[in-house]
């Protein structure tokens, strides 16, 4: 996906969240238990402005969060802070530098594509807290499964080893794509392509994609194979998405 579409789509769902959130600000979010949509809205509008942040000082703010005034109102300030994000987007090109977390991408494209997923995950999470969740967008999805995989799953674990992982393999399928997840016990290799594996995740994208964050239960795509290596790709994605 291009530049301009993430934030498209950083627009268009940030749209509905606010939608969404503007029906109720005192709503339990099923999706993140303890949050109500108030939690919700104020953790988005924060993230944008760290991201603004990250881009105009060229660093990581620090020290982060500032203390936000207490009686701001919530939907206004998200509204404020996701136009300053899109003119943001606006004024810089994607090869543009921006301080992110990962040392590989340190550009503002990186924080575009990072932000259209953002949004359109806790797009779902606003909806769910009023009951009317609609899919995410097939191309955005299957694109937010591989950059959950490739980007927050896979890599060095020595800081949190497993003991339970062994090189178990799981296929993850959606959108005409498929990973092959490789669990071992201080790393996670991930590589798109067919191959073999102990264990299989199959859906529809949009449903794949909030699977793998937690926000649907098993029951919302195809599981197949050892139940052990699929509860294990679970409990390194809650950590992985913490």
């Amino acid at each position: 996906m291009d530049y301009t579409t993430y934030v498209g789509h950083v627009e268009a769902d940030g749209d509905l969240l606010v939608t969404a959130a503007a029906q109720d600000l005192s709503a339990d979010i099923p999706s993140c238990p303890g949050w109500t949509m108030r939690d919700l809205v104020e953790h988005v509008a924060e993230v944008y402005e760290h991201k603004i942040a990250c881009t105009q000082l060229g660093r990581e703010p620090d020290p982060w969060p500032p203390e936000w005034p207490a009686d701001r109102d919530p939907i206004d300030w998200l509204n404020d802070a996701r136009t300053r994000l899109l003119a943001m987007f606006a004024e810089h090109g994607p090869q543009d530098p921006s301080a992110t977390w990962w040392p590989p991408d340190q550009t503002v494209g990186f924080w575009a594509r990072r932000m259209a997923h953002e949004t359109a995950v806790h797009r779902v999470d606003a909806q769910l807290g009023v009951g009317q969740a609609t899919p995410v967008d097939d191309d955005l999805a299957t694109d937010g499964v591989d950059e959950i995989l490739t980007i927050m799953l896979a890599g060095d674990w020595s800081e949190a080893p497993s003991d339970e992982a062994a090189g178990q393999r799981v296929a993850i399928s959606t959108g005409g794509r498929q990973w092959i997840v490789a669990l071992e016990p201080t790393f996670i290799g991930v590589e798109e392509g067919r191959g073999q594996a102990a264990a299989a995740v199959e859906g529809d994208p949009s449903d794949v994609l909030l699977w793998l964050w937690g926000r649907f239960p098993d029951e919302r795509v195809s599981l197949s194979g050892d139940a052990a290596t699929l509860a294990l790709l679970r409990s390194r994605l809650t950590l992985a998405t913490q």
